[in-house]
């Protein structure tokens, strides 16, 4: 995001406000990168964003305020991303596919963002917590939406969804606090298996991924 001009710019005040607000989430998703939510300040926040002090209180009461605002703002953008990118129509196993493989692309293109959505959600305080679980329900039905019953079974049960979306940011947080977040999509295979076996069964998952 890049910084306003100085001086006269005949810029409205919403426009800079709004400028503000998005250098502030990616000032935090940095700082939060480096020191974590422990470790960043809102001193440290707005000296990155090269916001002021009274600024940044005009914009969040606190930091906690701050971070869950960009962390509701950075789950939109990836469901946003995500969803556009599989589309409508289509098989259900070919659209789960494109769908992962887009999510982990857009997450390893951004490991700050990546951090402040899968790790530092879960130590940032109970109200960012409940933000998360009610993010991950919004994935569920992306998983639901035309899904298959194994072959001469019954339909998994309506919890499957919600433990395999959950199985997978739990997946994906593992592997970023190893370090490999620029690395996820190489995982897709791993985190595809997951995901299809409980409709498809590991047979059909695994030949449907080699096949991709």
């Amino acid at each position: 995001m890049e910084r306003l001009p100085r001086g006269r710019h005949g810029l409205s005040r919403e426009f800079i406000a709004q400028n503000q607000r998005e250098r502030l989430f990616a000032a935090l998703a940095e700082c939060l990168h480096e020191r974590g939510y422990e470790g960043t300040t809102v001193t440290m926040i707005g000296k990155r964003a090269a916001v002021s002090k009274s600024d940044f209180y005009k914009q969040f009461k606190s930091k906690d305020a701050c971070f869950l605002a960009a962390y509701e703002d950075s789950v939109a953008r990836i469901r946003e991303q995500v969803l556009a990118a599989c589309g409508e129509g289509g098989e259900w196993a070919a659209r789960v596919l494109t769908a992962l493989d887009a999510l982990l692309r857009l997450l390893a293109a951004e490991p700050a963002q990546t951090q402040l959505v899968l790790v530092e959600g879960l130590r940032a305080g109970r109200g960012v917590y409940d933000c998360y679980q009610e993010a991950l329900q919004g994935f569920v039905p992306l998983l639901r939406d035309g899904a298959p019953a194994p072959a001469g079974g019954e339909p998994p049960p309506a919890a499957t969804d919600e433990a395999v979306v959950g199985g997978i940011a739990s997946l994906l947080a593992r592997r970023v606090l190893a370090g490999e977040a620029e690395r996820l999509p190489e995982f897709l295979p791993e985190i595809a298996e997951f995901a299809l076996t409980p409709y498809l069964g590991a047979t059909e998952a695994r030949r449907i991924i080699s096949e991709r």
